[in-house]
């Protein structure tokens, strides 16, 4: 009798030890965490840019420490650095750091130079091509760097960082995060502006080597202008460094209270747990019409089926100098889930979904929960 009275509780112990292994696997899964990747420019045998006898590469490391200790307080987010000290890294070695860690964001942090020292003012790049003379040659100084690696060559492709044509190849593989890098970029730059009264110099397009890899949101930052006595002196202090830091650093957090905001990324339809035998509930949103983004591009594409991996009714609107690309259009929040399934199927990892109420974008969570 107490024989079997030992099983029954051992038995409870192991059902115990089983059910809280599940909760606790499962927790650990929902709680994964958004990664953040921040490079500090040059360093080591690259010292950067010299304005004012600066060293950019110092400059920068002790800004991207800075951003990635403000960024690591915030609990659901993790900093990966691509160099914490002065180290030399490869350009396309900053690219596999953030392709490797599966990284949400890309954040490349640089100081920048000109031959008039009246030159000053912090602005944002995203990948793409050079709009003009000066692009250019900014994309092409940090460019430059890659003469100093061994491999050069046969590590980027025959890539020649002073043709325009080697450029405009770069911009073809991130055409799929522009809208969200265009995002990030503006908070950065408006945050710049506002709380720190930085010179604009605008979010801009720009071939930059080390963007080429990263495959997910990215952004390259000028803080400033070394070169210009007043600025260079400013992003030398520990006062500059903390307040560009603190910055970028609101930039991040404001993207992804966006993206939490506006993204559903995995939540299933309300009938997923019942029986397929039962037809799954309707969630008609009167009103309101659900999308599924599946990219944004400078380019002007024929929305044919072709040309989007075989997805048919593909919807393109123009907002400012970019088209969005749009697949699918209905009030039913559960048919576009499945619809944003389809599409990310077919290769759209980052597709997401949007909606607009009258013609007017809103946000996902508020409609949902105003149902």
């Amino acid at each position: 009798m107490k024989t079997a009275i030992v099983i029954r509780e051992a038995k409870k112990l192991v059902f115990l030890f089983i059910a809280l292994f599940f909760i606790f696997q499962s927790n650990t899964i929902t709680a994964q965490k958004f990664k953040v990747v921040i490079d500090a420019g040059h360093g080591g045998t690259d010292p950067g840019n010299l304005g004012n006898g600066y060293f950019e590469k110092d400059i920068v490391l002790k800004i991207a420490l800075e951003v990635g200790k403000l960024l690591k307080a915030t609990k659901d987010i993790e900093i990966i650095y691509t160099r914490d000290d002065d180290t030399f890294i490869e350009l396309f070695e900053r690219g596999e750091v953030a392709q490797k860690s599966k990284a949400d964001l890309f954040v490349s942090i640089h100081c920048d130079a000109f031959g008039k020292s009246s030159v000053h003012g912090a602005g944002t790049f995203v990948l793409g091509l050079h709009e003009n003379d000066r692009n250019f040659e900014i994309a092409k100084k940090e460019n430059q760097v890659i003469l100093l690696e061994d491999n050069y060559k046969t590590n980027y492709g025959g890539f020649d960082p002073n043709s325009p044509e080697s450029v405009i190849g770069l911009t073809l593989m991130q055409e799929e995060f522009l809208d969200q890098s265009l995002v990030l970029a503006r908070l950065i730059q408006d945050n710049f502006v506002a709380d720190l009264s930085r010179n604009d110099r605008k979010v801009k397009q720009a071939g930059f080597l080390v963007l080429r890899n990263t495959f997910m949101p990215s952004v390259l930052v000028e803080t400033g202008f070394l070169t210009n006595k007043n600025e260079g002196a400013y992003l030398n202090s520990k006062k500059g460094q903390q307040e560009m830091a603190k910055s970028i650093y609101k930039a991040v957090k404001s993207y992804k209270k966006q993206l939490d905001e506006n993204i559903v990324i995995d939540e299933k339809p309300e009938s997923a747990s019942k029986p397929e035998s039962i037809k799954p509930k309707t969630r008609i949103i009167k009103g309101v019409d659900f999308k599924v983004q599946i990219s944004s591009s400078s380019k002007r594409v024929k929305t044919a089926a072709y040309n989007f991996k075989g997805l048919k009714g593909i919807e393109r609107v123009r907002v400012g100098a970019h088209h969005k690309y749009y697949y699918g259009k209905t009030s039913d929040y559960n048919k576009i889930l499945k619809l944003k399934k389809q599409a990310k199927a077919k290769g759209y990892t980052s597709a997401f979904i949007v909606a607009f109420k009258y013609g007017k974008k809103v946000s996902v969570r508020e409609v949902l929960a105003n149902k």
